[in-house]
């Protein structure tokens, strides 16, 4: 995933710099036995829309070739064929590994 962790990154950074402190809840917790402490959350909503948001991010399509059809993928499907083109690599079934980065659709 290393090489298009700027892809995630990029999309986190652009939600968080939208968000305000009014999108945050407090909650407490326990930490140990006998102590209590607090933790600041992002609210119920702006969770589900984080999430809904990044998974849109992972289905966003590359302009890369995948290994045995097309000339774009999405860049979960990319992220698979890169960690299987590099164990191929690894386990000396081919001479060479290039990552394959290309910019989103």
């Amino acid at each position: 995933m290393e090489p298009y962790r700027y892809l995630v990154d990029d999309f986190v950074i652009q939600y968080c710099r939208k968000l305000q402190k009014k999108d945050f809840i407090m909650k407490s917790e326990g930490f140990l036995a006998n102590r209590k402490g607090k933790r600041e959350y992002l609210n119920a909503a702006l969770t589900q829309n984080f999430v809904r948001g990044l998974t849109a991010q992972f289905r966003n399509k590359v302009k890369i070739s995948r290994i045995r059809m097309g000339n774009s993928q999405e860049i979960e499907t990319l992220i698979k064929e890169e960690a299987q083109l590099l164990s191929m690599y690894l386990r000396n079934e081919k001479n060479e590994w290039i990552p394959r980065v290309g910019t989103v659709k």
